[in-house]
């Protein structure tokens, strides 16, 4: 088999390892926090973790990729994401999983930079559309089956084969790198933006942890105040370094353009509401419902296979129609759905979610596949990279952000429901904080077997009301988010801003990332 043929293997099964490991883990949180003795805190970072760690990567990882090389810094990528699976998959504590999944996040960060720009140098004309197709139906597989495999993998052996399997594929990537791939960079390659780096990583580490913190004490505690602060200074002095550098990995000037501006909004509109709020489904299925992991992914089959059809009908489409009238109408659907999923109460059952759960799956699919080739449609070939490596950042931004403030209106509100519902009796009346807090926990059957007999069928009745109350209004928030994203896309999205241009293998040079192989083409928007 020829090499490039072996480049794309290789490249689509880095791909399939890293996606399925953003869905993979949802279902099995709650098995986690069992196993770990976690607080609620520890499950948000678990996720954000690795959302973080991609966020502030990916355009840094690009530059280093074209300094010292794609196939050199793909193949570190693979290694730091293999050692970081073994790493989770043996983690003894809830610090030592968040640091694993970070380091995960890191070698994740590094394989989508060189990825696609590993298979642009290895494959052109009609090939490379064969190649960036592949690609493509990789990662809707990837991230529509992570659910179920998550469930079956969880039931059927433990959360830690989860990232065990990561072993196996990553060995056998390395291998075929080693063998295989062909080295490359291209003859100019921009420096490493430090400064830019270290800003905007330290911005939104604070951020998310005084979000998560706030949750967990409160809104007014001095160090959340500080830490929140602390975040908004450190991306504002990001700003400020971006266009101060000769060469920013973030171009702001790409923001003058409103559909670079009305895409951004749409990628972050989609992680931070529908994706964001999945942690929190799932986490209602399981500990509210009482479903296994395995029952829990098989139901989420309703979003993944709705959102799979809907993508590949999508991909088709978007280079016969405006790509606006996919995204704006898509997050239109995914914020119907997520509040169709919402009036919830002590008795539903999870059947309840299924029209939301469709609308919402759909509308998702119909985002994805041109959300990506927006962000690189509006510029040159040469800066294709860093537009789609900036839209890859705004949606884990979206995700890591919106996973921690989702965390605190769900304490927030748990709190203030709960304390309402069991005001009704006064035995349990003061115990409102210590059941939340066992809640938080995943830790219902505690909570329950601590009260007396005669009164647990009115607490469990309580945690089933409190809980419907709360998951609504995270519904709302998100679904809103989902339906002014969609607003925003409409908007903004205009076809005079996309740029007629042939596919260049330059396009990749920076990021690394031209989500599909019609990234330089003229788009019919």
């Amino acid at each position: 088999m020829d090499r490039k043929w072996w480049t794309l293997l290789v490249v689509c099964a880095a791909t399939f390892m890293l996606l399925l490991d953003v869905t993979i883990v949802v279902v099995a949180l709650s098995q986690i926090q069992h196993g770990l003795h976690a607080t609620f805190a520890d499950v948000q970072w678990v996720l954000d973790a690795y959302a973080l760690a991609l966020a502030s990567l990916l355009l840094t990882s690009g530059s280093l990729a074209d300094r010292y090389g794609r196939r050199r810094l793909f193949l570190i990528g693979l290694v730091v994401f293999t050692l970081g699976s073994l790493l989770c998959g043996l983690a003894q504590s809830p610090l030592m999983l968040t640091l694993s999944r970070a380091a995960q996040g890191v070698g994740g960060a590094i394989l989508f930079a060189t990825s696609l720009a590993l298979l642009a140098q290895s494959f052109h004309g009609k090939e490379r559309g064969v190649a960036f197709g592949v690609w493509g139906a990789i990662t809707g597989i990837a991230t529509s089956l992570g659910p179920i495999l998550g469930g079956v993998i969880t039931s059927g052996i433990s959360w830690r084969g989860i990232f065990l399997v990561n072993l196996p594929v990553g060995a056998a990537a390395i291998a075929v790198t080693l063998w295989q791939v062909q080295e490359s960079r291209p003859p100019r390659a921009s420096r490493p933006d430090w400064p830019g780096f270290a800003s905007l990583t330290a911005g939104l580490v604070s951020l998310v942890y005084g979000l998560i913190r706030a949750g967990e004490i409160s809104w007014s505690d001095p160090g959340v105040v500080i830490c929140l602060c602390l975040g908004v200074g450190l991306l504002g002095a990001f700003v400020v370094i971006e266009r101060r550098a000769a060469e920013p990995m973030f171009d702001l000037s790409l923001f003058r353009t409103p559909t670079f501006v009305g895409g951004s909004i749409a990628a972050f509109a989609m992680n931070g509401s529908l994706y964001a709020v999945l942690v929190y489904l799932v986490l209602y299925l399981q500990d509210d419902l009482g479903y296994s992991a395995l029952g829990t992914g098989t139901r989420l089959l309703l979003m993944s296979g709705g959102s799979l059809v809907a993508a590949t009908i999508a991909g088709r489409l978007s280079s016969h129609m405006p790509v606006r009238w996919l995204i704006g109408p898509g997050l239109f659907l995914v914020g119907i759905g997520l509040l169709l999923m919402s009036s919830l109460d002590g008795a539903s059952s999870w059947t309840h979610l299924i029209p939301g759960f469709i609308v919402a799956g759909i509308g998702g699919g119909m985002v994805n596949p041109p959300l990506a080739s927006t962000a690189v449609g509006v510029v040159e070939p040469r800066r294709s990279g860093m537009a789609s490596g900036v839209n890859t950042t705004f949606r884990q931004i979206g995700l890591a952000t919106s996973i921690a403030a989702l965390g605190s209106i769900f304490t927030a509100s748990l709190h203030h429901d709960l304390g309402r519902t069991l005001s009704s009796v006064p035995v349990l009346a003061g115990h409102g904080p210590r059941i939340t807090a066992a809640i938080q926990q995943g830790n219902f059957a505690g909570a329950i077997h601590a009260t007396p007999a005669h009164l647990q069928g009115l607490l469990v009745t309580a945690i089933r009301s409190s809980f419907a109350a709360t998951m609504n209004d995270l519904l709302v928030v998100t679904g809103g988010l989902a339906l002014l994203g969609g607003v925003c896309a409409l908007a903004l999205i205009r076809s005079k801003d996309f740029v007629a241009s042939r596919p260049d293998p330059s396009a990749t040079a920076h990021a690394g990332q031209p989500a599909d192989a019609g990234a330089g083409r003229t788009k019919n928007v």
